[in-house]
């Protein structure tokens, strides 16, 4: 079973306009709310692609409940965890003539319910997969990933992390399946500036001596890389298509390879599955739908190369 970790999902309010104007009233020409947060964007795609998974996380009050019942009617298994106080934040995507974002800061979330959270990580089982994504709350120790990474050592569950910064750095030693920064991530973790695939597959090879045994980096249009615990070092440059936004995309990477990886257990297919999946969301107004992302495949397959 795949799982993926949530700690502050969303209800993204998106609203579109021709132009905004600060100070003023605007008037939206459309809106549209969606379910919110790195590790939902994973689980979402992932059923669109046929794998099942489960939901974890942490809800509070009426968003939560609006956020649990668009996620069943999408076909999603929740397993979030209830707060008594507060509210499931809202974040607010205005489409103007430039993208402007205001993320709500989200609940408290009390040690009783990490307490719980860790009772649902302790039913985890050898083979099975758990994604964690995504900001960790003020609420929360900035350590939490490292703490759950640690909490699965020797007990074969693959642990795969899409963070940035020190939050991602701390959970190396413990050895991931997979990491997803991308290219900037992975710059800003050296305090370079990455452009050529031969600096981008250097500084990724120095997070595989840190203990990530899978790094798999995103590099916009430019496809992504994958250097494997066996020693290779995969690219393969995204589809054309048109742009229309980037949220999500790496999320539908995370997902895409890991179905690529479960359906073929080979590293390759994983990667034209990942780049497909991101592609396809960018190329969408939302997450891709699967036939998005089979369409994709169909002209990609076997492009990928060894460096």
């Amino acid at each position: 079973m795949i799982y993926t970790l949530t700690c502050n999902p969303s209800l993204d309010l998106v609203v579109s306009l021709p132009r905004l104007s600060p100070g003023t009233v605007n008037r939206a020409a459309g809106e549209q709310v969606y379910p919110g947060g790195k590790g939902i964007n994973v689980s979402l795609m992932l059923t669109r692609l046929g794998l099942p998974n489960h939901m974890l996380g942490f809800t509070a009050g009426f968003t939560g409940r609006e956020l649990v019942r668009l996620l069943h009617a999408q076909g999603c298994t929740p397993d979030f965890i209830e707060l008594p106080e507060g509210c499931t934040r809202i974040n607010l995507k205005l489409r103007a003539q430039e993208e402007t974002e205001i993320n709500g800061a989200g609940p408290a979330i009390p040690p009783r319910a990490l307490a719980d959270l860790n009772d649902r990580l302790d039913g985890l089982h050898s083979g099975d997969y758990l994604v964690l994504s995504g900001s960790i709350p003020p609420s929360l120790q900035d350590d939490l990933y490292e703490t759950v990474l640690r909490r699965m050592k020797g007990r074969g569950v693959h642990c795969v992390v899409d963070a940035a910064g020190a939050l991602l750095r701390r959970t190396l030693p413990y050895a991931p399946f997979l990491i997803k920064p991308n290219q900037h991530e992975l710059g800003e973790l050296f305090q370079v500036r990455l452009h050529a695939i031969e600096d981008v597959v250097f500084h990724a090879k120095r997070l595989q001596g840190f203990g990530a045994r899978n790094v798999l980096v995103s590099m916009g249009q430019e496809g992504a890389v994958l250097l494997t615990e066996q020693g290779e070092s995969l690219c393969i440059r995204a589809p054309e298509g048109e742009l229309i936004g980037s949220t999500g995309a790496g999320d539908s990477m995370v997902a895409g390879f890991l179905a690529g990886w479960i359906k073929t257990g080979a590293y390759q297919p994983a990667l034209e599955w990942a780049v497909c999946a991101g592609s396809a969301t960018a190329y969408s107004e939302w997450l891709a739908s699967r036939e998005a992302v089979q369409a994709l495949l169909r002209q990609y397959q076997g492009e990928g190369e060894l460096l």
